[in-house]
């Protein structure tokens, strides 16, 4: 029998890489010239696209460990959500490098023109307190408010929602999947909290 310690250093290794690969294999595909027509914006746009997936399956935690008794499960979601953070930080830093420059004008300009850009900017402004706080020392200091604190994951996902929905220009079926499954997410949360 597999002693607990090998088995939980596996599976945070595990979701360690698995996490990590889709950003492997971006790189890649930048090495290899096989990112498409425009690198610059499939780059942007899949580091948003993880970020989002990321995010998600943080929310996932609580529902799966009360839904499937899986406690296991709790001691990644720190992980999972500090990857979430890590890659909107790149999707951030690949649109001001590769499509705007890091020409400033520009940006405001962006930001004026397109609301979505407003919504994921705020998005990631609310997720950044969470990632700073984190760590167990942060959350001793903390005490209670660590979890009020916390509660931002909920309006970051929703600013998320409104920072991938609004770029719809014809296909909205992604969209409409990502938005059910936060649905249910959030929805089941509001169930528990007046279940109790």
């Amino acid at each position: 029998m597999v002693s607990v310690a090998p088995m939980r250093l596996f599976r945070w290794w595990l979701f360690f890489l698995l996490l990590l690969l889709p950003l492997g294999m971006l790189v890649e595909g930048l090495l290899t010239n096989d990112l498409g027509a425009d690198p610059a914006k499939y780059i942007v746009k899949e580091l948003g696209f993880w970020a989002l997936c990321w995010l998600w399956l943080t929310l996932a935690v609580t529902p799966l460990r009360k839904f499937f008794g899986w406690r296991w499960l709790m001691a990644y979601r720190r992980m999972f959500g500090l990857y979430a953070f890590f890659y909107a930080v790149l999707h951030l830093l690949a649109f001001a490098t590769f499509l705007l420059g890091w020409r400033w004008d520009m940006l405001m300009t962006e930001l004026t023109k397109r609301p979505y850009i407003v919504m994921g900017s705020l998005a990631l402004l609310l997720l950044l307190p969470l990632a700073v706080t984190s760590t167990q020392k942060m959350q001793r200091r903390l005490g209670r408010r660590w979890k009020k604190l916390h509660l931002l994951i909920y309006p970051a996902s929703l600013l998320v929602l409104f920072h991938f929905v609004w770029q719809i220009r014809s296909d909205f079926f992604q969209q409409l999947i990502f938005a059910i499954l936060l649905a249910i997410l959030l929805g089941y949360r509001l169930y528990l909290k007046r279940r109790s």
